[in-house]
């Protein structure tokens, strides 16, 4: 019976001591985790959500600024376009030393004032008229 005594108590000890030691990785764990979250907060390092949140939002940005330089390059290019269209047209119409001759050639004449004004004739055949019967 004292081998048997003895198995038994060796039995108990090494039951205590894997009880023991099954709580002991779960301590180990909690502080191996502590300590890393600890080393990180020192590190600014950010979890893996953050992360995850912070890569959502910079493709969404870089998307927003791909497709407003697609639109400012389309504007821009319109712009050249109607640029190019206006610069023609002013060029084929007249040139400019020409079309500031002629106008001040007629303004100079007279002639289209007295067409374009009825008024200015009809007071100038009164004064032939008026200066008539004076006489």
């Amino acid at each position: 019976m004292a081998g048997s005594d003895r198995i038994s108590r060796l039995a108990q000890q090494l039951g205590e001591r894997l009880q023991d030691a099954s709580h002991a990785p779960e301590e180990i764990q909690r502080s191996v985790h502590n300590v890393m979250r600890g080393a990180f907060d020192r590190m600014e390092l950010v979890s893996r959500e953050d992360f995850d949140i912070l890569m959502d939002v910079l493709q969404r940005t870089r998307a927003r600024v791909e497709a407003l330089e697609k639109q400012v390059a389309a504007l821009e290019t319109a712009l050249d376009q109607e640029a190019t269209s206006a610069l023609a047209a002013a060029d084929s119409v007249a040139p400019p030393a020409q079309a500031s001759g002629g106008v001040s050639e007629i303004s100079e004449s007279g002639e289209s004032g007295e067409k374009d004004n009825p008024r200015k004739g009809a007071a100038d055949n009164d004064d032939e008229t008026g200066g008539a019967e004076k006489q």
